[in-house]
Parts: structure tokens; sequence; C-alpha cells
């Protein structure tokens, strides 16, 4: 196929020369997603494993609409294979994920060591549940306790069920060791807020979508506004003797990548401290090395009671999550309080060790440290005109107002760039030309149509995290992507 021989050849060229002019009007004609003359298959007629024709991008889009619940808005592509950070499609079609599955895989897709891993162990022993011992959750156990400096853990199975673990051993704790009265127990979140989808969770939440219809909700929670320490303490002053747990994202990742201030954690911390409140960390989508630090707690040099993790836990090979707190929190919990069949089971207890060995071996903190800041100097300079920064940090924001902060140079469309790490954002001035009767779900198509997949989080912003594997090769090819989309909407 000639389009995508075309496409691969820029692709090659883009790598080698960072300022190459990547995707002209004309060329995007040619090899965009939705104008490509596509194959049946890589090499064109049947599929040799079913001898019949595979299914197209649109069959499968179409089957999806049709048997399943309406509870997601997808790009209009179809990922059928995966290899480090790249996706391609069931027409061979390839594409840079830069999204990771919600940071879910950190180390890659379909990385070797993770596909052995989980042979080894699935062919020895997959299920247990946790009526007995298996050989593989005393010694998974402490190494994770070990590898983030806790000790104990309570292994779960999703982020969602790990947030509410968290909640059940937080409101457990404020009884039994804080002393507050039965059924008067609080627990504090902060507004726009994302633990998941869960009822308690979204008892929490501020997002009108996740609430509507679904009361009535769990007692006992309160929100405050992010990244404002002091209407934390107010609420504290008055009711801090029932206040179990202040709950909190280093980074609220779905409400656009807001980064608190520096010592925003800190602060909260030690009002933790005086007020006898547990920090709960909800590092599902931040930690294990996402935010160039091993967990985004690290960038305040603070540690939590209570830390939750998820997604990269398995490399995204395998729903795998945690809770991990000291002993003077967890042992509250008593057998019969909480469990899980699946929790802790052996196959999932194979694929979390090896997957933060591979953050450990192949450097990954380092990696992600050093191309996210690569990929906001690179966007500041060519899109914001505006000084390159190491960290960006979002400006102090409260309530709904997140994310519109506005850049020295209002008529470009990228208002600003933020994050820490590999997972950054940038949000879009919807005033600008280029964005009327568009919306950053249209800039993602737009992208994908370039050859690099992203997702929006509100109208306009839209988040970039890819896997932590991205070489800086990669990298730049996928910066100049995103630079051209943007300055020809611009020019439009």
């Amino acid at each position: 196929n000639m389009s995508l021989h075309i496409r691969k050849l820029l692709t090659r060229r883009a790598a080698r020369h960072s300022s190459f002019n990547v995707f002209s009007t004309q060329q995007r004609r040619l090899f965009s997603g939705s104008q490509l003359q596509r194959n049946t298959n890589k090499k064109g007629g049947l599929d040799p494993k079913t001898d019949k024709a595979p299914q197209s991008t649109r069959d499968l889009i179409d089957l999806e609409g049709k048997f399943i619940a309406n509870n997601y808005h997808p790009l209009d592509v179809v990922i059928s294979r995966g290899k480090g950070v790249k996706v391609w499609d069931p027409e061979g079609n390839e594409y840079y994920d830069f999204l990771s599955a919600y940071s879910a895989l950190n180390q890659g897709h379909s990385h070797p060591r993770l596909k052995q891993a989980l042979i080894n162990q699935i062919e020895n022993l997959s299920l247990s549940s946790r009526a007995f011992h298996s050989d593989q959750l005393g010694s998974y156990a402490q190494y994770i306790c070990d590898y983030f400096g806790f000790e104990k853990m309570l292994p779960m199975n999703t982020g969602a069920e790990a947030v509410e673990t968290a909640m059940k051993i937080t409101r457990r704790w404020g009884y039994q060791v804080k002393g507050i009265p039965q059924d008067e127990a609080v627990i504090i979140a902060c507004k726009n807020n994302f633990h998941g989808r869960t009822l308690a969770i979204i008892s929490l939440s501020t997002d009108p979508d996740a609430r509507k219809d679904f009361g009535p909700f769990l007692p006992g929670l309160l929100t405050v506004n992010y990244n404002d320490p002091e209407a934390l303490e107010q609420v504290l002053q008055k009711i801090g003797s029932k206040v179990a747990g202040f709950l909190v994202e280093p980074i609220q990742g779905e409400a656009g990548v807001v980064v608190p201030d520096d010592g925003y954690l800190k602060r909260v911390r030690d009002l933790c401290d005086k007020y006898n409140v547990l920090l709960i960390c909800d590092e599902v989508q931040t930690g294990i090395a996402r935010t160039g630090k091993l967990m985004c707690y690290e960038h305040d040099g603070i540690k939590p009671d209570i830390a939750i993790l998820g997604k990269a836990l398995s490399g995204g090979s395998y729903p795998v999550s945690a809770v991990l707190a000291d002993d003077k929190v967890m042992n509250v919990i008593t057998p019969g309080s909480h469990g899980s069949t699946y929790g802790g089971n052996p196959l999932a207890c194979a694929i979390a060790s090896e997957a933060l060995k591979i953050v450990k071996d192949e450097n990954l903190v380092e990696n992600s440290f050093r191309l996210g800041n690569l990929f906001r100097d690179e966007i500041s300079n060519r899109l914001l005109d505006a000084p390159p920064q190491k960290e960006a940090s979002a400006e102090k924001t409260t309530g709904d107002d997140a994310g519109e902060e506005e850049s020295k140079a209002p008529n470009r469309l990228v208002l600003t760039v933020r994050g820490r790490g590999l997972l950054n954002a940038i949000v879009l001035n919807q005033k600008h030309k280029a964005m009327r009767g568009r919306n950053g779900y249209e800039v993602c198509r737009i992208l994908k149509d370039n050859g690099l997949l992203a997702k929006q989080t509100h109208e306009n912003i839209i988040r970039f995290a890819p896997p932590l594997t991205i070489t800086e090769k990669e990298m730049r090819v996928c910066i100049d992507i995103i630079v051209k989309t943007i300055t020809e909407l611009e020019s439009r």
C-alpha cells in the first residue's frame, strides 16, 4: 500500500530532522485515517487464522454500538495490536499512543517481560482465592511494601476497588483508633476529583455527569477546593474531631492535569498531622514513575498514611491494584471485614512484581522526568512563544475555573501547557477562530488522522501521556505531529 509506505517514510524522516515539516495539508489528505485506502489486512486477502475476511474498523465500531452500553464516547479508531509506544488498527495503520490507557501502560504495550511473566505463571496457577495461601502472594506483598516504603498492603483488582478499600480502612481507623462516635466519621475530598465511578466514590464527586440520577448518595463525605489548604483547614477547625481522612490526587488528571502549587501536599500533610487525620493519596494515575518520581507525592517530600495504586501496577496487562499503609492503620482490617476473590491472585502477583521490576531496570522514573521536560519545553517554545519551564504548574485553581489561565499570547490556539513527567496537557483557547464548531474531541480526531492518539478531558483540554518507555527520537516525532496539527488549525 503506497499510502502506508509514504507515511512510514515521513515518520522516519521526521525522526532524523525534528524541524521537518511533518504533515502538509496534501500529505495529510493522502494518509489520513478517514481517507486512506485501507488493506483488508497487512498482506491483503483473508485472515490466515480464520480463513475469513477480517472485520474492518467500521464493522467493529458498529458491533460495539449495537451490543455495548453507551457509557463511553471513544475516538473512531480500533486498536488491534500494540508494541511499545505504537499501536495498529485492523487495516495496519500505525499510531503513537499518547493516552497509555489512562497511564496503565507505563511499561509500554506488549512488554516481552510481562508477557513471559504471565505465561510462566498461568501455566502453573492463576487463581486460588484467599481461602488458601498461594506461593506468590507473600513474596509479592513483601516486594511491593519494600518498594514503596510501607509495612502492609491490601491487594485488590481495580483502581475504584482500591479507593473504596481505602475509604473503608479510613472509616474503621476513625472509629477504632481516633475514637470518632459511631456513624459520624467524615472523609474529605477535593472538588473536580476523579477517584472512580462506584456509588460511594461518586458520592464524593462534583461532576454532574457522574452523579445525575444515581442518588441517594453516601453520607459523611465533604469536598473542598483543590490546591487550597486554607479551605481544608477551615473545615478541620470546625469538625476536625470527626474527620477520619483527606483523600486527594497529587495531580488531578481528569480535571485536566491540574498541578497544585509546590508545597501544597506538604501543607496538607501538616494539617492532617495537626488534626489527627489520615492523608490518603490516590496514585492510581500519577504513581509508578508517571510524573518523574516513583510516586507523585514525592515531589513535595511527604509520605501519606495510605497510598492507592492501580493501572500501571500491572503494566496494563491485567487488573491489579493495591492499598498501602503502615501497621498502625492497616491493622484495623480483620478477617471478614474486607475481601475479594481475585484480589492478590497468583497471576496478579507475578505480573505486578515483574511490572515494578521493569520500572527500575529500565529507569522509567528518569526517562519520564527527562522527556517530560523536553515535551513541555518544545510545546512552550513552539506553540506558546513562551520561555521553557522545567515543571509547568497550573495557576492556583479553585472550583470549576481549573485550567482557564491565559498565556502571554492570547491569539494562539494553545493557552498553556502543564504537567509533570510524562503526564501533561495543553489547554486550548476556545475563543480562537480555529475552535469555532470544534472542541477538544474534534482536535483529537485530527491528531488521530495525523498518526497520534490522545484524548480530551473537558471541552478544551487534551491530555498527553505516552508510555514511559518512549525514546527521545519517538518523542520528537510526536511533538512534531502535535505542533504541526495545532499550527495548521491556527492558520485556517
